[in-house]
């Protein structure tokens, strides 16, 4: 198993208005395609106006295809288009964690 660690950075004042867009849109899109979600996270101290989000594949390939699929979902396309059209992402951070050997098993 395999952990997708993305964080986005938004511009003050539009996290609020992309979260409502995602939970509803983005997220069920997703779910349909992508591994197991293991949350959604906003921050509250430290760097601001932030999310996390963590999804669990059981490898990179399994992530890579899943992936693909999702972005040649119609849904998918017109979410992203009119996310990228409210302006609010300033920056993306993605990491894949591997578990330590000793790691409760996710999903």
């Amino acid at each position: 198993m395999i952990v997708d660690h993305r964080t986005y950075t938004f511009r003050p004042g539009t996290m609020g208005k992309w979260l409502k867009k995602y939970e509803t849109e983005g997220l069920p899109i997703q779910k349909r395609h992508l591994g197991t979600f293991m949350g959604l996270f906003t921050t509250e101290i430290g760097n601001l106006h932030q999310v996390v989000f963590l999804w669990g594949y059981a490898s990179l390939a399994d992530r890579e295809t899943r992936r693909a699929a999702m972005a040649e979902d119609p849904a998918w396309q017109t979410f992203i288009s009119e996310v990228w059209a409210l302006d609010a992402l300033q920056a993306q951070e993605i990491k894949i964690l591997k578990p330590a050997p000793f790691s409760p098993p996710i999903g």
